[in-house]
This record gives structure tokens, sequence and C-alpha cells, in this order.
């Protein structure tokens, strides 16, 4: 497991359907080594602090691994490091195989496992595409997020070294099936309540699945 690419980017403005649309997704590799702290990367920053960075999404991450696939898809597109807004391209890293709470130390950094990335339209407006939100979504090829735990330098070519890994509790793949599913099973019933007791998931989260567990229960009470 280790960084492929360290990508960095400063909000611009683009036209997207004939309006001024600002945003942070285009990353670009550089040389190393970037300092990596609570909210970001030295020299990374994003537009819109409501949906996008902040200490639980302080670092994304995106599988080198994916990139095959999305370059069957588009073929005529040149898909560098960092195209899908990462902050570091990984290796040896796939949704399935990283869990909620799991902890790396990347250099002189260390960091941990909170959610997973779900897309908004600006993958749209970085792809010049309506439906590459939707496309991303099903692909299930989606990445993570890092909060950092301790603040460092880190390089591309740094290792991910594990240093608490669960694999007891819910990867980013089952997470993402639990966000998608619309009728759930009792053992993804099970899996939510696993996640409520998750101290590096965002409350966010722990209150969307918490309502969406009360609308189950009058549903079914009905």
């Amino acid at each position: 497991m280790k960084i492929i690419s360290l990508n960095v980017g400063l909000p611009r403005d683009v036209i997207w359907h004939g309006r001024t649309v600002t945003t942070g997704i285009y990353k670009y590799p550089v040389e190393g080594p970037v300092a990596l702290r609570k909210l970001n990367l030295d020299g990374d920053r994003q537009a819109d602090l409501t949906v996008h960075g902040g200490e639980h999404k302080a670092v994304y991450c995106y599988p080198i691994e994916h990139y095959a696939y999305w370059r069957k898809k588009l073929p005529n597109r040149d898909l560098p490091s960092g195209s899908f807004g990462e902050n570091l391209t990984t290796e040896g890293l796939l949704e399935n195989e990283v869990h909620i709470g799991d902890q790396f130390a990347i250099g002189a950094a260390e960091v941990i496992v909170t959610q997973p990335r779900l897309p908004c339209y600006k993958l749209g407006v970085r792809f010049e595409a309506e439906d590459m939100v939707k496309k991303f979504l099903a692909s299930r090829r989606i990445g993570f997020y890092f909060a950092v735990t301790k603040e460092g330098q880190i390089s591309a070519g740094n290792k991910m070294k594990p240093l608490a890994i669960d694999p007891n509790v819910i990867s980013i793949a089952e997470f993402l099936e639990l966000y998608i599913t619309k009728n759930w099973t009792s053992a993804d019933i099970t899996k939510i309540h696993r996640l409520f007791e998750l101290p590096s998931l965002p409350n966010d989260w722990k209150h969307y699945f918490h309502e969406r567990l009360q609308e189950a229960r009058l549903a079914t009470n009905s």
C-alpha cells in the first residue's frame, strides 16, 4: 500500500451551463514533500466548505486500480493522476478492503478512514458530462476520505503503513451499499448499529442512518 501520486489544486471559476461555478476539483500532481495538516494539504483548497473539506474530509483518496476501468469507459479522455479530484492516488487499498476507522501512517503523518466519497455535480463539471455523477456512483469505484490524526510531511511513493485495522467493522464498499439500498435486511440493520459505535464516523452520517431507521420502523408499523 502506497501513494502513487500526491495531488493539490486551488479553486477556480469555470463556466457550466452558462453560469460560473467555483470548484476545487481540479487537482494536479506535485513533487513532495508536502505538509499534511488537519484540514488539507499545503497548496490545496476546497471551494464549498459546506460539503467538501473540513476535519472529516481532509484528504480524499482514490485507487490507481480504478483508472483502467475509467480509461475503458472514457476512451477519449486523458486521465492523469488527480483526475477524480483526489489528493492521494493510492495503490493497494480498495473500497472492499478499507474500513471506517482504519488507521495508517504515511510519511510523518497519521490518518484515519472516516467515510466514502459521494460525488456532487462538480464531478460532472470536471468531466463536462451530466451523467458522470451517476456513472461514478454506479461503478462503486468511489474512493474514501481520511481525517488527519497527526500532521506531518508526506510524499508520493510513501508507503501507507497500517496502524489499526479491524476487518470486523464496516468497509467502505459495505457502507456505500447501505447508503444506496432502499430496503434494508436485518443484517443491514445490524451493520448500521455497528456504525453508530464508530467514533471516526462523522455525526451527520450517524444522524442520516438514524433518521432512515426511524422511517423504516414507522413504515413497518403503519
